[in-house]
């Protein structure tokens, strides 16, 4: 069929990406992996979380990786000294990093699951969290549940790292809008205290400049949630 010149001829990966996710907000991320409309997957472990092993300053033990998509980050960080779980809502997501990755060295160390975010009960808290572009797809009003739950799933003096992205003035989402405060208005009144928030100077290419790591360091006084 002819283009009638209405519509255009090509839909990028972003573009059928938002057209699925508003067309079903629920079932949409589903669809996305089914159909490989994942713009955001950047086929290689996050850069800054290759230069943090590199440079020893992960803490070890339980890491947790939600929202972990093909699962890079998942593999890359875990070894003899830190157990990886790699949490995505998508089964299709979860079925093929498993596939991928299962004859990887370090298989041992590492483990997907399909669950949701908002109600999986892992059987032990992480030491570590990892957020990146998880915070930033979901609509803004959500953010205090996304804070309770990080409370919830990490362990009182564990570590929570968040890539703050995009820092700019977008309007509408995914990825919708953040910045510093925003991250500060939901984690603080829950015992969090931010121990670093820079630049993150190994961003990839279109997102550098707006873009900082952000390390948080759970109180190991017990908050009510």
């Amino acid at each position: 069929m002819e283009n009638s010149g209405n519509a255009p001829a090509y839909e990028s990966p972003y573009e059928i990406f938002l057209r699925i996710i508003t067309d079903d907000a629920l079932g949409g991320w589903e669809k996305t992996w089914e159909e490989g409309a994942t713009p955001w997957d950047l086929g290689k472990p996050t850069p800054i979380i290759s230069h943090l092993l590199e440079a020893g300053s992960l803490p070890n033990g339980r890491a947790l990786v939600p929202g972990c998509g093909t699962g890079y980050d998942v593999v890359e960080m875990a070894c003899p000294d830190r157990h990886v779980v790699g949490l995505d809502v998508s089964k299709t997501a979860v079925e093929q990093s498993t596939k991928i990755f299962s004859s990887m060295p370090n298989a041992k160390y590492f483990s997907f699951v399909c669950e949701d975010f908002f109600t999986w009960e892992p059987a032990e808290k992480f030491d570590l969290i990892f957020d990146y572009t998880f915070f930033c797809a979901l609509e803004p009003s959500v953010r205090p549940l996304w804070a309770q739950r990080m409370e919830k799933l990490l362990k009182p003096g564990g570590e929570l790292i968040t890539l703050m992205f995009p820092i700019d003035d977008r309007i509408g989402g995914p990825a919708y809008k953040v910045s510093v405060s925003e991250y500060e208005k939901v984690l603080i009144p829950l015992g969090f205290e931010a121990t670093s928030i820079v630049d993150n100077e190994h961003a990839v290419g279109p997102r550098k400049g707006i873009e900082k790591i952000g390390r948080w360091t759970l109180s190991s006084i017990v908050h009510s949630t």
